[in-house]
C-alpha cells in the first residue's frame, strides 16, 4: 500500500490497464500534456491529446470501440458533455443492442464535476443522473484515491460504455492505495465504510467524506449512523442498500446534485418499494440546489451540503415525525 493522491490513482490505473492490453488508448482535451509520464511510456500513438472538439471525441471513442480497441477519453468538466451527447447517449450506450450483440464498445468517458475549484456554473454541474437515466451506459464516482483506481480498472476493462466521474475537489486529496496490479473494484458493488444501528446515511463522490464527518458528530451525540459510499451509480447495489435500510430503519441520502430527479430519488424509491414495512420514518434527502453553481468560494460551501446539515436531517428522522429541513434537507 502506498499514500497517493486521487490524480496519481488515476495515472497509476491508466498506466497499468494499458501495459496489460495494447488494446488500450487514451486521447482527449490536454491528456498527453497532463500525463507525460504515459506518452514516454506508451508513445504518442496510443496517448494523443485532441482538439477541444467533445462530440467528435467521443465518436472517434465509439468507432475505435466498434473496431476493438479500448478507448479512454477525457472531456474535461462534465458540463462539456452536452456536446458529446448524441455520441455517448445516442451511440454508444445504444448500438450494442441495436447490433443484436454484434459489437461491443468499451469505452470509459472521463470528466470532473462538482464544486470545490470555483470554476463556475459552466464547469461546474453534477450531470451523473443524465446518464444513469441513459440505457446501455455505466455510471461511476468514486470517493476514494483506492476506489478511483480499482473503479477505473474495471471501467477499462468492460464491454460496455462507462462514464467516470471525477469529483474536482477529490484530485489532490491522499489515500492508501494497494500497488497490485490485479486491485480492481467490482461495478455495481457499495462499500459500507462504517457500521451503524440507527439511521443509515448513503452518498457518493466527496459528499461521503462529508456524510463520515456527520457520522462521527452523531456519534458523539449517541446516535449511531451507518454510511454507505454506492461508488457506482450504475448498476447500483440494491442489496447493500436494502439490507442497511431493514437494518436501520431510518435512510437518509446525500448528494450534491440538485434533489428533483437525482440518484437520491432512485434510492428513496428502492428503499420505500423493498423496505417499506421496516421503515421508521419517511427517507430524507440532504442535496444542492437547484440552481446553477456559484464561482465564489464561499457561495460554493453554501451551495453544498455541509455535515451540520446532514446532522440536522438525521436527528430528524431520530424524532419520528420529520418535517422539512430548509431547502436542502427535504421528504423524498
Amino acid at each position: 500500500m502506498n499514500r497517493i493522491t486521487v490524480n496519481e490513482a488515476i495515472g497509476q490505473a491508466l498506466a497499468e490497464e494499458m501495459r496489460r492490453d495494447s488494446r488500450v488508448v487514451m486521447f482527449g482535451e490536454g491528456v498527453a500534456t497532463k500525463r507525460p509520464e504515459l506518452v514516454e511510456a506508451f508513445g504518442a500513438r496510443r496517448v494523443r491529446n485532441t482538439p477541444l472538439a467533445e462530440g467528435i471525441i467521443a465518436g472517434t471513442a465509439a468507432g475505435a470501440a466498434a473496431t476493438g480497441l479500448r478507448p479512454v477519453v477525457d472531456l474535461l468538466f462534465a458540463p462539456f458533455l452536452c456536446y458529446a451527447m448524441d455520441e455517448i447517449v445516442n451511440s454508444a450506450g445504444k448500438l450494442r443492442y441495436v447490433s443484436g450483440g454484434q459489437f461491443s464498445f468499451p469505452m470509459v468517458v472521463i470528466a470532473m464535476t462538482g464544486s470545490g475549484w470555483t470554476v463556475g456554473a459552466q464547469h461546474n454541474h453534477n450531470l451523473e443522473a443524465w446518464f444513469v437515466h441513459s440505457p446501455g451506459l455505466k455510471v461511476v464516482m468514486p470517493s476514494s484515491a483506492a476506489d478511483f483506481k480499482g473503479l477505473l480498472k474495471a471501467a477499462v476493462r468492460d464491454d460496455n460504455p462507462v462514464l467516470f466521474f471525477v469529483d474536482m475537489a477529490l484530485g489532490p486529496t491522499e489515500g492508501e492505495v494497494p500497488q497490485d496490479e490485479d486491485h480492481v473494484v467490482p461495478l455495481g458493488k457499495a462499500n459500507v465504510l462504517r457500521e451503524g444501528t440507527d439511521v443509515t446515511i448513503i452518498s457518493y463522490a466527496k459528499m461521503v467524506g462529508t456524510c463520515m464527518e456527520a457520522a462521527t458528530q452523531l456519534a458523539d451525540a449517541g446516535v449511531s449512523a451507518e454510511v454507505i459510499d454506492l461508488r457506482s451509480l450504475k448498476p447500483l447495489d440494491e442489496e447493500t442498500i436494502l439490507r442497511s435500510a431493514r437494518k436501520t430503519g431510518r435512510v437518509l441520502v446525500v448528494h450534491e446534485a440538485s434533489r428533483m430527479c437525482g440518484v437520491g430519488a432512485e434510492v428513496a424509491a428502492i428503499v420505500s418499494e423493498h423496505a417499506f414495512s421496516q421503515l421508521r420514518a419517511p427517507v430524507l434527502r440532504v442535496t444542492g440546489p437547484d440552481a446553477p453553481a456559484p464561482s465564489s468560494y464561499m457561495l460554493e460551501q453554501a451551495f453544498m451540503p455541509q455535515a451540520a446539515g446532514i446532522v440536522s436531517a438525521a436527528r430528524t428522522l431520530m424524532q419520528g415525525s420529520p418535517a422539512r429541513q430548509g431547502e436542502q434537507a427535504q421528504f423524498a
